[in-house]
Formats: C-alpha cells, sequence, structure tokens
C-alpha cells in the first residue's frame, strides 16, 4: 500500500520511538502543567510542525548533507545544544524562585497584568517548542535511517511512501501529546498547594534538559 512495506512492524516501532521521553515531549508537558491545555497546544502544534519540516528536509535529502558534512553537522548540534541550555537555564531559574515563595508573592500582580494570557505570551510556546524540534540534527537522520526501511524502492512514487509514514507519526504523536498535556494538567492541579514540591519538580525538568543538551552536543552523525 503506497509502496510501504510491513507496516504493522513500521506502527510498532513508531509507537516505541515516540514514548521514549524527549525534549520535545518534556517541554510540552511543562507547559501544559504550568499554563494549561490551551498552551500545551500551542507547543504541540509547534513541536508537529517541527517534525513536518525536518521529515520534509530528510525527504529531500538534507540527512545526507549533515552526514557528508561534519562542519554542518557540528554547527547544528551545538546551536541545538545551547538553546537546551538555555531553556534549562529558564526552568531552574523559575524553581528557585518558587522555592524561593516569590512566584506566589507575584501571582496578585500577574493576574492584574494580565495573568495566563500575559505568561503565554512571555513564554512563546509554539516558537520554543518548534525551536527545540529544528535544531536536532539526530532526529533528521532519525527519519531517513528509520522511514527509508520501510518504503519500498520499486514503488514509482516513493513521495507518497515518506507522506503516508510522516502521516502515521504525526498522527502517533498528537494522541501522545494530548495524553501528556492533559496528565500535565492534573499533576499542576494536584500539586498546586505544594509549592516546593512543583519547584523540585521544574528543577527536574530543568536538569534533564541538560542532560539532553549534553548528550546533543555529544552526538556523532550516524
Amino acid at each position: 500500500m503506497l509502496g510501504i512495506t510491513d507496516l504493522s512492524t513500521y506502527l510498532a516501532g513508531l509507537a516505541l520511538i515516540i514514548l521514549l521521553p524527549g525534549p520535545n515531549s518534556l517541554y510540552v508537558v511543562s507547559v501544559a502543567a504550568r499554563l494549561g491545555p490551551r498552551t500545551g497546544y500551542r507547543a504541540a502544534a509547534g513541536v508537529l510542525c517541527g517534525d513536518t519540516v525536518l521529515m520534509t528536509l530528510s525527504a529531500g535529502g538534507v540527512a545526507s548533507l549533515l552526514q557528508a558534512s561534519p562542519v554542518a553537522f557540528t554547527v547544528v548540534k551545538f546551536a541545538g545544544a545551547g538553546y537546551l541550555t538555555w531553556l534549562a537555564a529558564g526552568m531552574l531559574r523559575g524553581a528557585v524562585a518558587l522555592w524561593r515563595g516569590r512566584t506566589a508573592r507575584n501571582a496578585a500582580a500577574g493576574d492584574a497584568d494580565g495573568g495566563p494570557a500575559k505568561q503565554e505570551k512571555a513564554e512563546r510556546p509554539f516558537r520554543r517548542a518548534l525551536v527545540v524540534s529544528l535544531f536536532n540534527p539526530k532526529a533528521i537522520l532519525f527519519f531517513v535511517a528509520f522511514f527509508v526501511q520501510f518504503v519500498d524502492p520499486g514503488y514509482a512514487h516513493p513521495a507518497l511512501s515518506f507522506l503516508a509514514l510522516g502521516a502515521w507519526a504525526q498522527l502517533f504523536s498528537f494522541t501522545y501529546l494530548t495524553v501528556l498535556i492533559f496528565s500535565g494538567t492534573y499533576l499542576a492541579a494536584a500539586f498546586r498547594r505544594r509549592r516546593r514540591l512543583t519547584a523540585g519538580l521544574s528543577a527536574g525538568a530543568g536538569a534533564l534538559f541538560l542532560g539532553f543538551a549534553a548528550k546533543l552536543s555529544l552526538a556523532g552523525t550516524v
């Protein structure tokens, strides 16, 4: 069907890969926990758009370029690692402020200045999630390495094969992010009165982002 071989194996592998934690999913659940489902979906839209761009670039041969050019791969790699580090620093600063009680004391002032709407504008979840997705050269290489295994080389229209595989990937990703968004919102409501516990969770998320940045900076081409 549409030049796809062994669709059931592809879907099983795709589900396992999407369930693995990464910076994109972690950012979405963090935003949803702090600012609610609507903002979480804005971040999810950024992730889906970023993945769509990466799939298109992969099908167009950019992955081969990154593999062939160590300099290009290194530039993209460290740009992505730097951005993840910047996000982690923001999370850690927020955790410290929350631990000290500043966020709670400033809540009333924030509501007066626009509340959640102003916080969402400052967060810019779509743009941040999009940048996290795009500055990940390993994802570009992954899409080619994984997708190509399920495309029939004899099929006359391989672009349709990549389109169908990408559509399945986006459907799985959207479903998973939806679960994360509402799980994050539920956890935020449960821990709303436990400021220090929430601060600890935020610090943990920041530490994980630092780990993702370190892993990306040490990654090599595949």
